[in-house]
């Protein structure tokens, strides 16, 4: 920090004059660019692939899992674009929660969030190197790609990749939003490309041009049967790809006309959903199922490296080079996101005034996205160590039911508590629609929610490394920091119901 721009810390007060304060800088579009860029990396060109190998047998059935997962998704976006027409501030699940249900559910709700979404940018950093490593193989320098998959290197890459994402949001949110739409927009070639092959592609002749091309051997093992169990459990891993959506609630305090943050949730969940089963549909036509999961038993593999081979080789490295720049944008998206819960949480006296101080010539908060930063670092290394990914997939799965269940009972809940704050609705003004949509997002999100548990208690890892057993841990924790916080108000005899959480915090 320099001496000519100074931190501030964030006063509760209306005078916008008196103090630095977050910008409304953000349009419309770089509100869609934000949950794209946070939604769309990983998800769709890692995860559905290597989904055969956490969630063997599920085949070529892994399109209409997408269907399936889609819908609890598409009512958990509807519940957020409600709720955030009324209340657009900075802090997304936590403003809406605190104040729709109840505080300490809207800190749970927030704080789960924060931390699986923290998970998830440890999960893209660490998988961004295998798509390099594709790229390098491609583009014909064969030993710097096989040094990618050494601990070290992969390390190192995957932290610097979260750190640039944090330098880009330190620097301003002008320079935040021109970043992630020009790379959402680099980020439509591959699609495009990818989607057009795998449909023109014969399943026989991609085959042979796949084995001739495969330069380690694969295991000569048959797929498991799909069942049930392995069906729900691969929806419930590949609802994780729908998460972003939310980072648009996050930014609600810096969007330009705040009644685009519904209109860009909205136009974000439809256009990805159609695109994920539209592509993954696509890939399985061209690359059958059973040859996917041998390969996955082998190393990760990505969706531009499966389709590599099937196209001429300067096609290849144009996909792969605009994959590396699609997960390379979910992180400053994400960083930003959650860097405004610990914002909201400090403007409101959870953490420290810290967290809520403003650089004075960047209009950011600098500590909140310092401490984001380093708890995703911190996952990176959780992945390097365990050599796997689905355990951070498990905990942002876990954490993002749990943020969702509770933002759609705020909605449901929202004019018994704070019916001033619910006339303010503009967004599914309807309250027999907002009902209905909240009960049927409770039960499939419930039901998701459990079908995770299940499956991860009964799994064989030792119970540290459970995503339900981790997420409590943290959870726990989390729980006795705002216990001392309610505690302290309280002692003071002030009512935080009335006097914080009765109304939105000042801009």
């Amino acid at each position: 920090m320099t001496a000519e721009a100074p931190l501030i810390p964030r006063q509760k007060t209306s005078s916008r004059e008196d103090q630095p304060h977050l910008r409304r800088e953000i349009s419309l579009l770089g509100l869609v660019a934000t949950a794209v860029a946070a939604m769309v990396g990983v998800g769709v060109n890692i995860l559905p692939f290597m989904v055969q190998r956490s969630q063997p047998g599920i085949g070529r059935w892994v399109p209409l899992a997408y269907l399936v997962a889609a819908v609890p998704a598409v009512l958990a976006a509807l519940c957020y674009a409600a709720l955030v027409s009324a209340m657009p501030r900075a802090g997304g699940s936590y403003v809406n929660v605190s104040r729709a249900l109840n505080p300490f559910a809207g800190f749970i709700a927030s704080f789960s969030q924060w931390f699986g979404l923290c998970m998830a940018m440890g999960v893209v950093a660490y998988f961004l190197v295998p798509v390099i490593r594709d790229l390098l193989a491609v583009a014909g320098m064969i030993k710097a790609s096989a040094t990618l998959d050494l601990i070290v290197p992969r390390l190192w890459v995957s932290l610097l990749s979260i750190w640039l994402a944090w330098l880009v949001n330190l620097l301003g949110i002008r320079l935040y939003e021109r970043s992630v739409v020009l790379m959402a927009a680099m980020t439509m070639v591959a699609p495009i490309i990818m989607t057009a092959a795998g449909v023109l592609s014969s399943p026989q002749t991609s085959l042979m041009k796949l084995r001739t091309a495969d330069m380690v051997p694969l295991p000569p093992v048959a797929m498991p049967r799909m069942t049930l169990a392995i069906f729900l459990g691969t929806a419930c891993v590949l609802f994780s790809s729908f998460i972003g959506f939310d980072a648009v609630a996050q930014a609600a305090g810096e969007a330009r006309h705040p009644g685009d943050l519904a209109r860009a949730i909205m136009i974000a969940i439809g256009g990805v959903t159609a695109y994920y089963i539209c592509f993954t549909w696509s890939v399985y036509h061209a690359i059958p199922a059973e040859y996917i999961y041998r390969v996955s038993l082998v190393h990760d593999i990505s969706a531009p490296g499966l389709m590599a081979p099937l196209l001429p080789r300067w096609l290849s490295l144009t996909i792969l080079a605009s994959v590396v720049v699609a997960i390379i944008k979910v992180l400053p998206a994400v960083t930003m996101a959650n860097s405004r819960t610990l914002y909201a949480f400090s403007a409101d006296g959870i953490l420290p005034r810290a967290f809520s101080r403003i650089h004075a010539r960047f209009r950011t908060p600098p500590y909140a996205l310092t401490v984001t930063a380093i708890v995703a670092s911190l996952c990176v290394l959780g992945c390097n160590l365990a050599g796997d990914f689905f355990l951070g997939v498990d905990l942002l799965v876990v954490s993002m039911l749990v943020n969702f269940l509770l933002m759609a009972g705020a909605l449901l809940k929202f004019p018994l508590v704070n019916p001033d704050l619910h006339k303010q609705i503009t967004f599914l003004k309807s309250r027999k629609a907002q009902v209905s949509i909240a009960i049927v997002a409770i039960l499939l999100l419930g039901a998701l929610l459990i079908v995770q548990i299940v499956s991860d208690v009964s799994s064989t890892a030792p119970w540290y490394l459970k995503s339900t057993t981790s997420w409590i841990v943290v959870m726990s924790a989390a729980c006795v920091l705002f216990w001392r916080f309610w505690t302290r108000l309280t002692g003071k005899e002030l009512d935080p119901r009335a006097q914080i959480f009765g109304d939105l915090p000042p801009e």
